[in-house]
């Protein structure tokens, strides 16, 4: 690859108010006093105006992520992503040009309650030098086993996607012929 891959993963504790009750929130999920926030930084080895258009906008998030995604850059806006039996991404609130995207999140179909309730995906960038630091700050977070294992999937899945788009500055975009052939099942798990 030829150039270092930096990613770091941070789970913290933030106090912010729970919203809503347990029983909107799936079975054993609990009011929170404090929510966990999902933290990811990477470095991409890019300038920022690729970056940036590489997350918003259906030709560059294609180049990357899936083949088949939605970027409607306006508030309320899509920023969905289709993968074989579910769609990810979410609807955006808000987003300062080359400089923030934010999200009203879709946790995968799985998980049923944390999907309709959503989570707050925020994300940074700035430019260092010729990279791109990207930050995801993921918030509104709630208890229970449904969000816990929710919480757990989506640092793993997460930190790849970011991992993805760092590969796609260094290997260039992602050709989706070759990575799904023709009759090729694709599953999200």
């Amino acid at each position: 690859m030829g150039k270092a891959l930096f990613c770091c993963i941070v789970f913290a504790a933030l106090s912010i108010p729970a919203r809503g009750s347990a029983s909107a929130h799936g079975e054993n999920a609990q009011p929170a006093d404090t929510t966990q926030a999902l933290i990811i930084e990477l470095s991409i080895p890019a300038p920022l105006p690729e970056v940036w258009k590489a997350f918003t906008t259906n030709e560059g998030l294609s180049s990357w992520l899936a083949p088949e995604v939605s970027v409607d850059l306006r508030n309320g806006g899509d920023w969905l992503v289709k993968f074989p039996g579910s769609t990810g991404g979410g609807t955006i609130v808000s987003f300062v040009p080359q400089k923030e995207l934010v999200l009203s999140a879709l946790a995968p179909d799985r998980f049923p309650h944390v999907r309709a309730a959503r989570t707050r995906a925020v994300f940074t960038f700035t430019a260092k030098g010729n990279n791109t630091l990207v930050r995801l700050s993921q918030t509104g977070w709630q208890r229970g086993n449904e969000w816990d294992a929710a919480y757990e999937y989506l640092a793993a899945g997460n930190g790849q996607m970011l991992a993805m788009l760092h590969h796609r500055y260094v290997a260039g975009p992602t050709d989706w012929q070759k990575e799904r052939p023709a009759g090729a099942k694709h599953s999200e798990n």
